[in-house]
């Protein structure tokens, strides 16, 4: 990384940035708190792993504006492990998958997510904004007209604000108005106390309390390797809507490094793994950080407010927080894909939504993305074998029976190959099969392709395979196949 590069990366308006990253602070205090319980951990465990990842990340990661913390997708997988074995091992686990997603990072695995089509991530991000949505719903519920009307007033005060003012973030606007509202008239709303215990000191470096045997290492194997993988795909995904938002690139191996490294330093000072956060990300991004600086800013102000202004931290609305969410969600939410249903090709279409209904569902991203991505290949594969032609004619000069194949030749089409040919009608005659339009990509394509050839020969059709390409030729020679095709190729 030259000087430039480094400038720009930290030292570009650095006002906005840091007044970016404080809108990410208090967009991550709410679900770092909600995610934490889902895991089985006290407050304290996520918020002392945000302080961590995001400060690591800020100078390891390879997408500058990225804002990574403890995330509910790993809270969810972690859960079983912490109910049955408790925190330490989730540490020891934390470990392992910090040193998984560097590993994938150093052999440069990101490649991986150009299996991802533009369909599922658009599906990924709705239905995390539906998620993060849906998180809100248990602080407000139940909570009393008051609660209802804070979040209401935050609400206008976050989309009016701005017509007044863009100096400062609206969210952060929002924030000290209501916070000294409900202090001022000593209204009845939960406050962020009132949320679990928060941290009363610094986080203190210790290594896991667990075995250092073969015993400990099969109890994490499973859960690390989960963690890691969930984590790597968020985060890929989420550095994939920042590169789109800001027209940018970045470095997708650097990122999935640097959020392994970030991941072994928070289990090392006790904070449970993460991973990047989009709707925090979008938020800062849209208050102005698209640099390393609102990065290392959101872990410290978090650390600080939790630590040295705990006493007026503690006094902030929850309401105030979940205002800031629906903001968030709402951001998030990608509205356009609302309208292209119907314009989208069906199957694409189908892909957006499934994605979307198995992620709420479950809450499980992984499985929503597996789910989203098999249905692209499989939609992919129909659509290319729906291209095979195979068009039968016979030459008037010479009687012989020619097929000429157009198309993609593997593992969805070839049956459809085989049965393109009808071997009956050219019974004794000469056959020419001309493929020169024709690609064959897989041993099941070769195979069908001997399949034809033996067939017309049991009719006794002397046949000649024309046009085989160099590619498909070569795969042929691989499979040790050419005795199969003898001198009938040309």
């Amino acid at each position: 990384m030259n000087l430039s590069s480094t400038r720009q990366e930290w030292l570009t308006r650095p006002t906005r940035e840091m007044l970016a990253g404080a809108v990410a602070t208090f967009a991550l205090i709410p679900e770092v708190i909600a995610f934490s319980f889902a895991a089985g951990v006290d407050p304290q465990v996520g918020l002392y792993a945000s302080f961590v990842i995001s400060i690591v990340i800020a100078f390891a990661g390879g997408r500058p504006a990225m804002i990574s913390a403890a995330a509910g997708s790993v809270a969810l997988v972690a859960a079983p492990l912490v109910h049955a074995h408790g925190l330490p091992y989730l540490l020891a686990a934390g470990l392992l998958a910090g040193v998984i997603q560097i590993v994938f990072g150093l052999l440069r695995l990101s490649v991986l997510m150009r299996f991802v089509s533009k369909s599922v991530r658009t599906g990924f991000v709705n239905a995390l904004a539906i998620l993060i949505f849906a998180a809100q719903l248990p602080h407000i519920i139940g909570g009393g007209w008051v609660s209802y009307a804070v979040l209401a007033a935050g609400l206008a005060i976050i989309y009016l604000a701005p017509r007044v003012t863009t100096a400062i973030p609206s969210p952060l606007i929002c924030i000290v108005i209501l916070t000294v509202a409900s202090i001022a008239f000593d209204l009845p709303v939960d406050r962020v106390a009132d949320l679990g215990k928060l941290p009363d000191a610094l986080p203190i470096f210790a290594w896991p309390d667990v075995p250092l045997n073969l015993q400990t290492l099969g109890i994490i194997a499973g859960p690390a390797l989960a963690i890691a993988m969930v984590g790597l795909l968020e985060s890929l995904m989420t550095a994939g809507v920042v590169d789109d938002l800001t027209n940018t690139t970045s470095s997708k191996n650097r990122e999935s490094a640097g959020l392994g490294l970030a991941n072994f330093a928070a289990s090392l000072f006790g904070g449970i793994a993460g991973c990047g956060m989009i709707g925090q990300t979008v938020s800062n991004v849209k208050y102005g950080g698209r640099g390393r600086l609102s990065t290392l800013f959101a872990g410290v102000f978090l650390l600080v407010l939790m630590v040295l202004l705990k006493p007026w931290a503690s006094q902030v609305p929850v309401a105030a927080l979940v205002a800031i969410m629906v903001m968030v969600s709402i951001d998030t939410f990608d509205w356009s894909s609302v309208r292209s249903l119907v314009a989208h090709p069906r199957m694409s279409s189908i892909v957006m939504i499934a994605t979307v209904a198995v992620t709420v569902t479950t809450s499980n991203l992984a499985l929503g993305v597996t789910v989203g991505v098999l249905l692209s290949g499989v939609f992919f594969a129909f659509k290319v074998a729906s291209l095979l032609h195979v068009v039968s004619e016979t030459e008037a000069e010479t009687g012989r029976q020619v097929y000429r194949v157009t198309g993609q030749v593997f593992f969805a089409s070839a049956d459809a190959f085989v049965d393109s040919f009808d071997v009956t009608e050219a019974a004794g005659r000469n056959v020419l099969v001309d493929v020169s339009q024709a690609h064959f990509w897989d041993i099941t394509a070769v195979a069908a392709l001997e399949k034809v050839l033996h067939r017309f020969r049991a009719h006794g059709a002397q046949t000649e395979v024309l046009g085989l390409n160099a590619a498909s030729a070569t795969l042929i020679e691989r499979l040790d196949r050419s005795a199969m095709f003898g001198d009938t190729v040309a």
